[in-house]
């Protein structure tokens, strides 16, 4: 469907989206500091929108961090770095759409609490568990010393996405399945295959199947690289492969489908 979606509508699509989102944040985080724009003249929420004050679809993704200057820096690097990877990784089109089907499901989730202001900062999320679920080993610097891979740092976000969803209000929970829903609209069937792929692993243990240590698990369809020959490859099953085809990292978003 996103193949069909990108053929169609692709020309329309905007390079470095990443670039002007963290422009129009820091223009308004300049102006919020200075006193000229307070941050609930660019807050969303369904009552300002059914009082057709339209222009806020516009200004709430550019709202700022403004906890401090360091931590607004921190938060506009890494998500220049993760939202340009994915884009990378994914092309504009893509990418354009993880974003905007985040944004729309935030608007909708407004609506179910009209007085409670969506946050930007879910986004952000969304992005980060997509990029650690694509890059799961990659090396984040945790308060610029410690080591850390980002895959731990997702299961930390994870967690306390479910501890808000379970003891938060409404409004919290809200937030937290619009921040998810773009994540499991891109990644379902792929987690789905994982899934599988696990579930027959552990039948085959519990079946007593000898399976021999030198043959490979996991083999990329188009260059037929194993994760013998490169264990520390990330292999993937792509969702719109007829069949379960396993690619490597570099050609699971450049090969032919297989129908």
């Amino acid at each position: 469907m996103i193949d069909r979606l990108e053929r169609k509508f692709g020309r329309y699509a905007l390079p470095n989206s990443t670039v002007y989102l963290i422009a129009g944040q820091s223009l308004f985080y300049v102006l919020i500091m200075m006193g000229k724009l307070d941050r609930s003249q660019i807050w969303l929420t369904a009552d300002s929108l059914i009082q057709r004050e339209w222009w806020r679809l516009a200004t709430f993704p550019l709202d700022p961090p403004v906890q401090n200057p360091l931590f607004a820096f921190f938060a506009w690097y890494l998500f220049y770095l993760m939202g340009s990877a994915l884009e990378e990784l994914w092309g504009a089109f893509r990418y354009n759409l993880f974003l905007l089907l985040g944004f729309g499901l935030m608007v909708a989730a407004a609506f179910v609490t009209p007085a409670y202001p969506v946050s930007n900062a879910f986004i952000g999320g969304s992005v980060f568990l997509a990029f650690a679920f694509l890059f799961p080993d990659f090396q984040l610097l945790l308060f610029f010393v410690l080591p850390v891979r980002v895959k731990w740092l997702a299961l930390l976000t994870w967690l306390g996405y479910g501890y808000l969803f379970l003891v938060g209000g409404w409004p919290a929970r809200m937030m937290v399945l619009a921040s998810v829903g773009n994540f499991l609209i891109f990644f379902a069937r792929d987690i789905r295959l994982s899934i599988r792929s696990g579930k027959r692993k552990v039948m085959k243990r519990a079946t007593g199947a000898v399976v021999r240590n030198d043959k490979p698990f996991h083999c990329c369809t188009v260059c037929g690289i194993t994760d013998k020959t490169h264990p520390q490859m990330d292999f993937r099953y792509c969702p719109e492969c007829e069949g379960q085809y396993c690619y490597c990292t570099e050609h699971i978003f450049n090969h032919k489908h297989l129908k």
